[in-house]
């Protein structure tokens, strides 16, 4: 009989406990599984949808959910700021680029964003089908939108006031569907992009004319820039000057994004302590099933030395036991890690910070390796009791 044929019998002479210590093992792999999909996916996005955007100007409030909602969109922005206050800063010498901002509708929850082609050159935006909008109540469509929502170039669709929900459709203009963007890996694919001049039509007062449209021009407002520096000076300078002397407040988008990952990172750590302590739990569960399960087996074990077996496949064997029974809780660990990473995406109702489970990191293999080393280190002191075991007294005991 091979050593890995008796190593299995011996598991499941036990079954309950062989099935204890498997479950334990992905109870603990499972939760690293999660945490480091979803920081690892968390950290990415936070990166990729800000790294070229040094700074954003917007209305007075929390600079977080300034950040949240003009660079992730997933918050209600701190408020409008004055269009002619706005443009200035954006022809200020400190500036290289300003990119424009109005938000304030939806549809079916998805952000209908007013901005212009400074927004294209800044993300880098490539069109798969049709191209990016030019007029009025044209849209260009992220990836995504355009896969969730069955919409392609042509097709004509009615926004909604508000950043979420459909009550207030806004019935005087249809949005026409320009151009579908190529997925860009980042928060624009969940976007429809169209020019301010759109937004503000949309929310315009019927009861205003022509004549008054200068009158009207003076009162517009932006939701916030999107700023790229001129130059190092500007890093010092800039935010300082609109702080200190407007009413409108500047934040750092790497400071926050830094900032709430610092904040995840408590729940995340904590997380990972409790998964570290069920596997040292499963571990020592592995130690004490092997323990006893030696004991048992010491006559057998001893029969299998007169019978020609090896020291070091006596070792093998009790190895070979624990380090089946941990890779079986790590494989099944990672796989339930996966699936409830993407049944918590399935149900996020963000788009913008959606999670998913059909992703493989390479870092998983460290979860592989740890299996690997809580089985070795779990059967090494039963090894080499098999290893150091005297045939005669056992033999002769029994």
């Amino acid at each position: 009989m091979s050593p890995l044929k008796i190593s299995w019998k011996s598991i499941w002479s036990k079954p309950l406990s062989s099935a204890l210590n498997v479950m334990l093992i992905a109870f603990g792999i499972g939760i690293l599984t999660i945490l480091l999909l979803a920081s690892t996916q968390i950290s990415d996005k936070l990166e990729n949808n800000s790294k070229d955007i040094d700074l954003v100007v917007g209305a007075k409030g929390s600079p977080l959910q300034l950040i949240l909602s003009s660079i992730y969109y997933v918050d209600f922005p701190t408020g409008n700021i004055p269009l002619k206050e706005a443009m200035e800063l954006a022809h200020s010498p400190f500036v290289k680029r300003a990119v424009p901002l109005a938000l304030g509708d939806n549809y079916n929850g998805i952000r209908i964003v007013g901005t212009d082609s400074n927004f294209v050159k800044v993300y880098n935006l490539r069109v798969a089908k049709g191209e990016i909008w030019s007029r009025e109540f044209e849209t260009t469509i992220g990836s995504d939108v355009a896969k969730e929502q069955r919409l392609k170039v042509g097709d004509k669709f009615y926004g909604a006031h508000g950043l979420t929900g459909n009550t207030d459709v806004h019935m005087g203009h249809k949005y026409i569907v320009s151009g579908i963007l190529k997925n860009q890996g980042n928060v624009t694919d969940n976007l429809i992009l169209t020019n301010v001049q759109s937004v503000w039509e949309m929310h315009e007062d019927p009861d205003h004319h022509e004549a008054e449209v200068p009158k009207y021009e003076e009162e517009r407002e932006l939701t916030s820039l999107l700023i790229q520096y001129r130059s190092p000076m500007s890093v010092v300078m800039f935010p300082r000057m609109v702080n200190g002397s407007t009413n409108m407040q500047a934040t750092s988008p790497a400071q926050e994004s830094t900032r709430l990952f610092s904040l995840i990172g408590v729940g995340v750590d904590t997380l990972k302590w409790f998964a570290l302590m069920i596997m040292l739990i499963a571990a020592i569960s592995v130690f004490v099933n092997l323990y006893n399960s030696l004991k048992e087996r010491n006559y057998d074990l001893a029969i299998m030395r007169t019978l020609g077996a090896s020291r070091g496949k006596l070792f093998f064997i009790i190895i070979s036991e624990g380090v089946m029974l941990t890779i079986a809780g790590t494989i099944l660990g990672i796989a339930l890690g996966h699936l409830a990473l993407q049944i918590i995406g399935y149900y996020q109702e963000s788009n913008q910070a959606k999670l998913t489970g059909l992703v493989v990191l390479k870092a998983e293999i460290y979860l592989f390796v740890s299996g690997l080393a809580i089985g070795i280190f779990a059967s090494i002191i039963p090894a080499i009791q098999a290893y150091r075991a005297n045939i005669s007294n056992i033999l002769s005991k029994n």
